[in-house]
């Protein structure tokens, strides 16, 4: 009890920012994460450039609910060519082709059947780039051999669910000097774009604390899953199962292992209630082995005294919303349930020294906000680009822009905007949050992923 009490002091010191607040260090237990050594001959993948590739050849991998879409966005990019498209089911294989022909695209390989067909797509000698879509169990299994095949490697979100698959896609990475990117669109949803630049360009200030979630009611679509695989997923593990979305923006804002690090993490979590529920009415069965929780937030730590928070839950009937806050020294942005920007007075604010009148501590004006997120559009798009990613689609157009800047990248022999150690740390919650939990809600440290070169680099930057 004396821990989980101790325990719960530090969560509260985090969530209050209290600095003063401490308690002794020998008395609290910090679970350690092994690190394990660099293999050797091996060197870090930070800012990995490869030979131009000016005709990418792309084979996907999972044609359920979001390799299709993928597979449509690619075929309206120059210099790409699907060579190959696999799932378990022949169906979905024979519908993607026929709309390649629909749109004028020469059909293109089809490996179905079974869970172990990818194999073969791996094995191809005509392929650059795997594009892995499947179910999250099997994510780091393909990525791992498909850059043993010789392929870099885009694995959809959460790209790794357990430590050692993390480990696993680092040192594969590292060894075959092969790129890893985690299919993570929310960092170029146009608001989050925009406001990193903004960050970058001094006009939030310091950064101190960072906000994200998932929060998505999924109850309904359980069922359109393959299988059921992910509602089986939640009821077998505790933990926040789907961090990314939430995690990824801020990460990039916070310079994360480029310059800052991730220290530790503490999860608290609420009984489950909703799918239990959800599952009874449905079938009749009466669910007592339920482990993840309806409402899941962590809160993490980082080298340079920031905080983050992060929420997970699939399970209410509440709005959509990855929250995706960052405050600052002098300015604020906020894009759930509002878009919106906020800044200390004296800058872009209007002044009032009453500080009773809540009415002075608000939002800029909307016109305001328009005219900063046209001067502060992020130097990676353009009009144009902005105009055909709202046109092709997914999630309104960032998708269309995260596989560009993949293919760009890639074309070009330039370093991709989000490489393996982004992944590790995204992904790492998965793992850890359910290690907090199982303990207490006891604080675990985040590993460097890095292993030592966290700072090797002062800022993210995107390649251009």
């Amino acid at each position: 009890m004396k821990n989980k009490n101790l325990s719960l002091i530090l969560l509260l010191c985090l969530i209050l920012g209290i600095s003063s607040c401490r308690t002794d260090s020998s008395s609290v237990k910090m679970i350690k994460t092994p690190v394990p050594a660099r293999p050797a001959g091996q060197t870090d993948v930070l800012r990995l450039r490869c030979d131009p590739i000016p005709t990418v050849r792309v084979a996907f991998i999972g044609l359920g609910m979001r390799g299709p879409g993928a597979v449509y966005r690619m075929t309206h990019m120059d210099g790409v060519e699907v060579v190959a498209l696999c799932d378990v089911e022949q169906k979905n294989v024979e519908r993607v082709n026929a709309r390649l022909e629909t749109l004028g695209v020469p059909k293109a390989q089809e490996f179905y059947g079974d869970t172990s067909v990818w194999r073969k797509v791996t094995a191809l000698p005509d392929v650059d780039l795997i594009y892995v879509a499947t179910d999250w169990k099997s994510h780091a299994t393909i990525g791992i051999q498909a850059m043993k095949d010789g392929k870099h490697v885009a694995i959809e979100v959460p790209s790794a669910m357990t430590m050692d698959e993390i480990w696993g896609l680092i040192n594969t990475s590292e060894q075959t000097r092969k790129h890893c990117m985690q299919l993570e669109n929310c960092v170029y949803d146009f608001f989050e774009l925009t406001t990193l630049n903004m960050v970058q360009q001094g006009l939030l200030g310091e950064l101190v604390h960072g906000e994200g979630a998932y929060i998505h009611e999924l109850k309904s679509f359980w069922d359109t899953y393959w299988e059921n695989w992910r509602m089986e997923y939640n009821r077998h593990h505790r933990g926040d199962l789907y961090p990314t979305h939430g995690l990824g923006p801020v990460c990039q804002a916070m310079n994360i292992h480029r310059g800052d690090k991730l220290n530790y993490l503490v999860s608290v979590d609420a009984k489950q209630y909703s799918s239990i529920n959800h599952i009874k009415e449905k079938t009749g069965e009466v669910v007592t082995d339920f482990k993840n929780g309806e409402h899941t937030s962590t809160l993490i730590s980082t080298e340079k005294g920031k905080s983050i928070l992060i929420e997970h839950n699939v399970n209410s009937p509440r709005p959509y919303s990855r929250m995706y806050q960052l405050t600052g020294t002098k300015g604020f942005a906020n894009k759930y349930p509002t878009q919106g920007y906020a800044f200390a007075k004296g800058s872009l604010s209007e002044e009032d020294s009453n500080h009773e009148n809540l009415n002075a501590h608000r939002f800029v004006s909307d016109s305001l906000r328009k005219e900063l997120m046209t001067k502060y559009q992020h130097p990676i798009v353009n009009d144009e680009l902005v105009a055909t990613a709202k046109k092709v689609g997914g999630h309104g157009g960032m998708d269309f822009i995260m596989d560009y800047r993949l293919i760009h990248c890639l074309q070009n022999g330039l370093y991709l905007d989000m490489d393996v150690y982004d992944l590790a740390e995204w992904c790492c919650l998965i793992p850890l949050t359910a290690l907090s939990l199982d303990n207490g809600s006891a604080p675990v440290e985040i590993p460097d992923f890095t292993r030592g070169a966290w700072d090797k680099l002062e800022k993210l930057e995107f390649a251009q």
